[in-house]
């Protein structure tokens, strides 16, 4: 007898061909609907396909529910071929089942109303008017993302309350209500009931209003009164995805614009919303918690690719948990489906490229591996199965060898997203064998026991929390949130993180806040954004009042990049076309949330720069450049959206024009500085004076006007000409008669040296290099060089007068030998030898412009380089005693080096020889 080699291995499994064949219910369809399957036209099916096999299931004489059971095995059997034989993508599968459950329930809808209608006669409103019927579909059919097993999550809600009209012999009359009740009911039937066809979808009512104890159907009214008096955490997360998704007729109708107007107040909130982390961090113990129980003496069940850790709901939790606490204030968040949103968040900066891709990785990965899960049996779970040939059947599908590389991607792809998870929500503790939340965290102490922690300067602050009535209404979890901040604060102080003056800053900010709990939440959640605002607000006394009147800035502080970036206008502009075109996607861009629009990313950018300027990461001259150039975005974005909507507007684009004066002209803005601003048209229409008028009254009223969030600029126009009582926009032909000094309404000397700093911000190239054609003439034309001293040195004298300085100090700005001595000498010598000397035309700042007149030869050799270091330094001192609110004046002799190198230029330019 021959010896048997032990080492022989068994031979590998074989799979059949195509591969679809090893799917049980692939199998079962065949055998029962082989002569059907030819109904559905060859490719992905899509909604005209489905509808046209539907209509000839029907003409076959199958009733409609019969029909659409029929039609779902068909679109089952195709889906199943094409994504494990033809390697279909994640997306055209979904879209299939989604269009899928659209169409049914579209058809489902109409048969239902038609039925009533005979019965009952058609709903009414108050006036006789018809009332539409929503049927909302949440979750991943809301998102477009349904999966080929997925039951489907629906609310069913009417316009409004009222009665049927009855048939015509007057009988038969419902209230709207139970009306709607039976349409539900009939739904059901047609989508939802098993028969010998199966089903078409299951149907979970679970997400309404109350649950399962509410009603099926509720009113648009009802559901905005259960929403803002009994709406929940969660239930944010759930409508985010909602949409209507039946009837297909009505989506579009002006209608479901109502809709939109209840539900997303209660999903995204005005403020940055951190009290959400709490919420979700809950639903996910108690989903974890499910699981465990659920697998508890089965442990094949713990491989539930859904709902264990690092699986598809985790993924969804860190989306829609960005997306909640972010999107009342970005709207380009808003979106339902996960891949897109983990694209939008890349964009936005709240989730790193690399992370943002390795999620929809896992995530197309994850549910790929969840539809063949389902393909097996059609039964809906997320189970990972343990038959060998199952496992070899789904790594072969999704292109791996054996099961083992499959299992190790799978493997990689949960571990990466259950460290993610854990990185934002911080709840590692137990989690890593899937036991997660048993135990409470330990108790936050009582404020008295912090209070002792604090140093005298400290409490003594915070004990008056205790009489402010802010703080007797904050809930429990607000008090243990802010105890437990001042617990942290108090731990810093000891270890000399920070200063006592931090703290005692940080007290007056948190204290008119105290009733916003979520920007307790995000200091909490966040401890380096708790940490870097300390340092901030120990730095300066400005950036707390800036931070008071702008609270929602504080989350800039998340950003890892804040510290090494620089404002950049194009991503700004862009950013903000993105958030108007969301606004306008949802029916919400008006005058009011454009106004708040602007306002927060213009507070967000200032913020930015403050921090990195408190910091010491730029200089002062790029603050003002960095300012400078926000302030020309914002003009240039607001001029825009203005034009739009301007209702007697006559041309698509204005013919229209922005010259920034002063600290505008100069790029030198600083925080909170004005913009001195002239507006010119060069537009020959007849109508052009009058519509350019009313666009500059708009314009301004956006630029000025105090909303909740704050406002923008003031403005300034005294500078076009003939001042306050000249016209407030003017044609460009009239503005360059004033400067050239053509005609009897000409400039003053003075408005010339305002020209040297002159600017063009906004409008065409064309009317932009007709101005710095004007421009140059002005302030190259032939002077009298003594007539223009006198001129200059007689204002120089008078807007000294207008600041007086008491006796001992010196003004860095306003004294004898400060920087507006060293600007009344550069205009001075800009305006009598730029004809001579082209070099000093270009609008390039005090500090260049003095330094290339001493490079001309009209100034002595190092006064002119010692005025601008001089003019650098008084720069700085004025911008810290700002930050810092302290005044602009500091004992004489303190500054003498500068104040003496600005004397010595000013006599070299004023009195030489």
């Amino acid at each position: 007898m021959a010896q048997t080699d032990i080492t022989t291995q068994p031979a590998p499994m074989q799979l059949p061909s195509p591969l679809a064949a090893h799917s049980r219910f692939f199998q079962r369809l065949h055998r029962r609907y082989a002569d059907m399957l030819d109904m559905l036209p060859a490719g992905a099916p899509v909604h005209a396909t489905m509808r046209s096999t539907l209509e000839a299931l029907q003409a076959k004489g199958y009733d409609l529910g019969a029909s659409l059971r029929i039609l779902r095995q068909l679109v089952m059997e195709r889906l199943i071929y094409l994504d494990c034989d033809d390697h279909a993508t994640l997306a055209a599968v979904t879209r299939s089942v989604t269009e899928l459950a659209e169409l049914a329930l579209d058809a489902a809808t109409a048969a239902a109303r038609a039925e009533l209608d005979i019965a009952h006669g058609a709903p009414q409103g108050a006036d006789g008017q018809p009332v539409q019927f929503w049927v909302i579909g949440m979750g991943k059919l809301g998102a477009r993302e349904l999966n080929v097993s997925s039951d489907i999550d629906l609310i069913y809600v009417y316009e409004q309350d009222g009665d049927t009209a009855g048939r015509p012999d007057g009988r038969g009359k419902l209230s709207n209500h139970e009306y709607f009740l039976r349409a539900v009911k009939r739904i059901y039937q047609l989508v939802g009931d098993t028969t010998e066809h199966g089903f078409v979808f299951r149907v979970d009512l679970m997400l309404r209003p109350n649950g399962n104890s509410g009603p099926a159907a509720i009113s648009l009214s009802a559901l905005e009164d259960y929403l803002q008096t009994h709406g929940r955490e969660w239930e944010r997360f759930a409508w985010m995805k909602s949409r209507i998704v039946a009837p297909l007729a009505d989506i579009a109708t002006p209608n479901v614009q109502a809709l939109r107007g209840v539900v997303l107040p209660f999903v995204f909130r005005r403020y940055l919303d951190y009290a959400v982390f709490d919420s979700l961090r809950n639903l996910h113990r108690q989903i974890r918690e499910h699981a465990s129980k659920r697998s508890a003496g089965h442990p094949e069940r713990a491989n539930d690719v859904k709902l264990s850790r690092g699986g598809i709901r985790e993924i969804e939790f860190i989306v829609q948990l960005l997306q909640v606490v972010r999107g009342g204030q970005f709207p380009e968040l808003r979106c339902r489906p996960t891949l897109e949103a983990l694209g939008r968040l890349a964009r936005a900066g709240l989730m790193a490229d690399a992370t943002a891709q390795a999620l929809a990785n896992a995530y197309t990965f994850l549910r790929q591996v969840e539809h063949r899960i389902q393909y097996l049996d059609d039964q809906q779970t997320h189970v990972l199965p343990t038959r060998d040939d199952d496992l070899l059947w789904m790594a072969r599908t999704l292109g791996y060898d054996n099961e083992c590389a499959f299992l190790h991607q799978l493997d990689a792809h949960r571990e990466l997203v259950a460290e993610e998870f854990d990185k934002l929500l911080g709840d590692t503790k137990g989690c890593s064998s899937g036991q997660c939340g048993g135990t409470k965290a330990p108790a936050a102490p009582e404020l008295d026991a912090v209070l002792a922690q604090l140093p005298g300067s400290v409490r003594e602050r915070i004990e008056q929390w205790q009489r402010n009535p802010r703080y007797a209404y904050l809930s429990d979890g607000g008090k243990t949130r802010l105890v437990m901040l001042l617990q942290r604060t108090a731990q810093w102080l000891a270890q000399g993180q920070v200063s006592e003056i931090a703290a005692v800053r940080l007290a007056d900010w948190m204290e008119p806040l105290l009733r916003r709990e979520s920007y307790l939440a995000l200091l909490q959640e966040r401890p380096a954004v708790h940490e870097k605002l300390m340092h901030l607000l120990g730095a300066a006394k400005w950036p707390a009042r800036y931070m008071l009147q702008h609270p929602g800035v504080i989350d800039e502080l998340a950003s890892d990049a804040l510290m090494h970036e620089r404002f950049n206008a194009p991503e700004f502009e862009t950013e903000l076309e993105r958030r108007r075109a969301a606004l306008q996607s949802t029916g919400e861009d008006d005058d009011e949330n454009l106004l708040n629009l602007l306002r927060r990313a213009h507070h967000a950018e200032t913020f930015r720069t403050l921090a990195r300027d408190v910091e010491g990461h730029i200089t002062v001259e790029q603050v003002a450049d960095d300012l400078s150039a926000l302030a020309d975005a914002v003009l240039r974005i607001t001029t825009q959206w203005c034009w739009q909507r301007l209702k007697n507007r006559h041309r698509d684009e204005p013919l229209f024009g922005i010259i920034g004066y002063g600290k505008l002209g100069g790029k030198e803005l600083g925080y909170g500085s004005d913009l001195d601003i002239v507006f010119v048209f060069d537009d020959a229409d007849d109508r052009a004076p009058e519509v350019y008028s009313a666009f500059v009254r708009k314009l301004i009223s956006w630029l000025t006007v105090k909303t909740g969030e704050g406002d923008l600029f003031e403005i300034d126009t005294d500078l076009r000409p003939n001042g306050n009582s000249g016209l407030l926009v003017t044609s460009f032909d009239s503005y360059a008669n004033y400067q050239q000094q053509r005609g009897s309404n000409t400039a003053w000397t003075w408005e010339h040296q305002a020209m040297t700093r002159a600017r063009f911000v906004l409008g065409s190239d064309a009317l932009g290099a007709r101005f710095d054609a004007v421009r140059e003439a002005v302030i190259t034309a032939p002077r009298d060089g003594q007539a223009l001293r006198d001129e200059i040195v007689t204002m120089r004298e008078r807007v000294r007068g207008a600041h007086t300085v008491p006796a001992g100090l010196f003004d860095v700005k306003h004294s004898v030998g400060g920087m507006m001595d060293v600007e009344f000498a550069v205009q001075y010598l800009v305006l009598l030898h730029a004809g001579a000397h082209r070099e000093l035309i270009p609008n390039l700042g005090n500090i260049a412009l003095v330094q290339r007149a001493e490079a001309a030869g009209l100034v002595p050799a190092s006064v002119g380089q010692a005025a601008a270091n001089a003019y650098r330094a008084l720069r700085r001192v004025q911008h810290v005693a700002r930050l810092n609110e302290t005044p602009t004046q500091v004992p004489l002799g303190e500054l003498q080096p500068e104040q003496q190198a600005v004397l010595a230029l000013w006599q070299a330019v004023f009195n030489p020889g």
